[in-house]
């Protein structure tokens, strides 16, 4: 990125949720709020960008700290919901990070995906 943004207010974040925004400026918004690790403040602006790739990325990351929040969310944007494999791996990395509610919610998830797929 050539400039340095910085990323919104809250006020100017709500305003600019509402705008249409061009793809490489909601990517640049984006950007900005997770240079400041705020990562559920640049989901909206990595959907509107249309960055599906980029928000894989941090489904995968997110997966790898056990964050169940953050994988939901990330999968309601995407319109792709996690199959067993991945509620397993959460909840292991959850498990592993001591988030025990975590854990036992992808727990859940992956048995009632894992029998979703039996029925099929």
């Amino acid at each position: 990125m050539a400039r340095n943004l910085r990323a919104p207010d809250a006020l100017k974040r709500r305003h600019l949720i509402e705008e249409a925004l061009p793809p490489a400026r909601a990517l640049a918004i984006a950007e900005a709020y997770l240079a400041e690790q705020r990562v559920f403040d640049a989901l909206a602006f990595l959907a509107k960008a249309e960055a599906k790739d980029r928000l894989r990325e941090l489904q995968r990351e997110a997966v790898s700290r056990g964050d169940l929040f953050l994988v939901r969310e990330i999968a309601a944007l995407l319109g792709e919901e996690p199959g067993s494999t991945v509620w397993s791996a959460v909840a292991e990395a959850a498990a592993a990070a001591g988030k025990e509610r975590c854990a036992t919610e992808a727990r859940r998830l992956s048995a009632a995906r894992a029998g979703e797929r039996s029925r099929a």
